[in-house]
């Protein structure tokens, strides 16, 4: 039976020849700039956000994804299921949902919409329904 202060050292001798010798990381970020490469998908989740509050949001992940070189956002906006809002007579039953309210917005902000390529559905194994793929341009 070993004793516990052996495993100790053991491990701490293991941890110190990781650190100085670390041959199984890879730096991504170094390899990014370095390739010049976009990034692929940046996914950012929406449920529990107001639609005023996944506006700013939207615009501020649009702008930064677009200067960081990400291709495309994946955002998750819910199906709307909690969203539904029968009884009020004021509420739009389309518009007061993400999944509807997000493409809107974006296509009437002039600055975010010249970053974009196309907004689409998700598919089904992204999200479907409750799910909107932002392709963005390229700089």
């Amino acid at each position: 039976m070993k004793k516990k202060s052996d495993e100790k050292k053991k491990d701490q001798k293991d941890w110190e020849e990781f650190l100085n010798n670390p041959l199984d990381i890879i730096d991504k970020d170094k390899i990014n700039a370095k390739s010049k490469e976009p990034l692929a998908r940046y996914k950012f989740d929406f449920h529990g956000y107001s639609i005023d509050n996944a506006n700013k949001k939207v615009e501020e992940l649009i702008l930064r994804c677009s200067s960081d070189g990400f291709k495309e956002i994946l955002i998750i906006t819910g199906k709307g299921v909690h969203s539904n809002k029968e009884d009020n007579i004021y509420i739009s039953k389309e518009y007061n949902k993400l999944h509807n309210t997000l493409p809107e917005y974006i296509k009437n902000k002039p600055e975010l919409y010249s970053k974009i390529l196309k907004i689409k559905e998700a598919p089904k194994e992204l999200g479907g329904t409750g799910a909107l793929i932002v392709k963005l341009k390229k700089l």
